[in-house]
């Protein structure tokens, strides 16, 4: 598992044989069934994690139940939750497998470590940090900005990759509308 999350690195940076055996050295796999949670509202967050195979959600429950979905993270991706890591509370969110799913763990500290050791490394961190956070305003201003039509043709262009492996009720408590609204617009789409 491994050689994906090596290809992934190469693709972006160049690291010699001995960074990459160090990266390796400090990965642990780790494994989820299909709605096997990687961590739960309440757990302290301690890994950058890489997913390798499969697909999670990133989710918090509100008092009445309903799930909010956060974030969806397929290959290539990495997932966690970035307050609990840096500040080291109990999370509010939870992580679990929407499909069989494979993926590294790096320990924060050995995260850091690894940073601070190998540059080009740390410089595509703060990069993908960087980006993050652009996504993440784009998608609060959609939320607050575009009609249930736009957000749910936006998530078709951003992720039409994994469009077809997410469920219907997940991909409206995403882009924040009612599922049943959901396939009042598809089926709108679908006529047009």
């Amino acid at each position: 598992m491994f050689a994906i999350f090596q290809k992934y690195l190469t693709d972006k940076i160049e690291l010699s044989n001995d960074e990459m055996q160090l990266i390796e050295s400090v990965c642990k796999v780790k494994k989820l069934r299909k709605k096997q949670f990687l961590f739960q509202e309440g757990d302290i967050w301690h890994y950058n994690a890489f997913i390798c195979r499969g697909l999670v959600k990133t989710f918090s429950i509100a008092e009445n139940g309903t799930e909010h979905i956060i974030n969806f993270a397929p290959e290539n991706y990495w997932t966690g939750d970035r307050e609990s890591l840096t500040n080291g509370t109990p999370s509010r969110l939870n992580i679990d497998a929407i499909e069989p799913t494979e993926l590294l763990l790096i320990d924060k500290t050995d995260f850091e470590k690894l940073c601070s050791q190998i540059p080009q490394l740390n410089q595509m961190v703060n990069q993908i940090i960087q980006k993050s956070f652009i996504v993440s305003q784009n998608r609060i201003l959609a939320n607050i900005s575009f009609t249930a039509e736009e957000k749910y043709q936006n998530f078709l262009e951003k992720y039409p990759h994994i469009v077809n492996r997410i469920p219907q009720h997940m991909i409206a408590s995403y882009i924040g509308i009612t599922p049943e609204t959901l396939t009042r617009l598809r089926r709108n789409m679908v006529k047009k």
